[in-house]
């Protein structure tokens, strides 16, 4: 005899199902929006970093200079919106040349939107607000950080890996804060190969903030910064 209570469907409302169809309305609704506010923007470069950084930390003054050189070399930066390293960039790009954007998340704790925005952007979905990151930009330059950077900077390694976005710069700014997964990528991952050896090439550490710009152009000196009608087609898909 099978004991195992069953969940009757009767207390499954209905609402509920109702609720959730309604959601993919509210989910279509936020790319469409974004896509219209940052579809001007380029070229750009999205900049990834912790929320607890302070200003007076080293770091949020290194996100806030490489911004800067950024923003007055044309580029529109593209943050989180919210504190620490996301304030530095947008501040950055705010006192510069360029425009300063702000894709800002809805969460209980932690975010709160800052003042140096603008054009100001809001979500209430992760992955909607990730795909404005990708779709947008030309260069990723990750801060240190903390699960969020992780998440992050993996979906855009991920994303370029497997040729679902077009290849672009991935710089990871602070050898001392990122050499040991570095390290670690090149011999655990690579020893058991689970990545490509060359897929190391996908990254860049680089400190200097003159350099992060110079590695950016560098890149794009044969490409352009226009994607192609292929690399429209594929982001089509992220």
């Amino acid at each position: 005899m099978n004991d195992t209570p069953k969940l009757p469907t009767s207390d499954i409302p209905a609402a509920w199902d109702a609720k959730e169809a309604w959601r993919v309305f509210g989910i279509m609704s936020e790319f469409v929006s974004a896509t219209d506010r940052l579809a001007n923007i380029h070229p750009a470069v999205s900049i990834f970093g912790s929320a607890r950084t302070r200003p007076n930390q080293p770091y949020y003054k290194l996100a806030e200079e490489i911004a800067r050189l950024l923003s007055d070399a044309g580029f529109s930066v593209i943050s989180g919106g919210g504190p620490g390293i996301m304030e530095a960039a947008n501040k950055g790009a705010f006192y510069g040349k360029s425009p300063s954007v702000g894709l800002n998340i809805q969460l209980p704790h932690e975010q709160s939107n800052n003042p140096y925005q603008n054009i100001s952007q809001s979500f209430q979905h992760f992955f909607a607000r990730k795909v404005m990151f990708v779709k947008f930009a030309n260069a990723y330059v990750v801060m240190p950080g903390g699960f969020g950077t992780l998440d992050e900077l993996m979906e855009a390694l991920t994303l370029v890996q497997t040729g679902k976005t077009r290849r672009i710069p991935i710089i990871l700014v602070g050898t001392k804060f990122w050499g040991g997964m570095i390290d670690w990528f090149k011999t655990a991952l690579i020893d058991e190969k689970v990545i490509h050896p060359e897929d190391m090439e996908l990254i860049q550490l680089i400190d200097d903030p003159q350099e992060v710009v110079r590695a950016i152009f560098k890149h794009y000196e044969t490409s352009g910064f226009e994607p192609t009608e292929a690399e429209r087609e594929r982001q089509l898909y992220l």
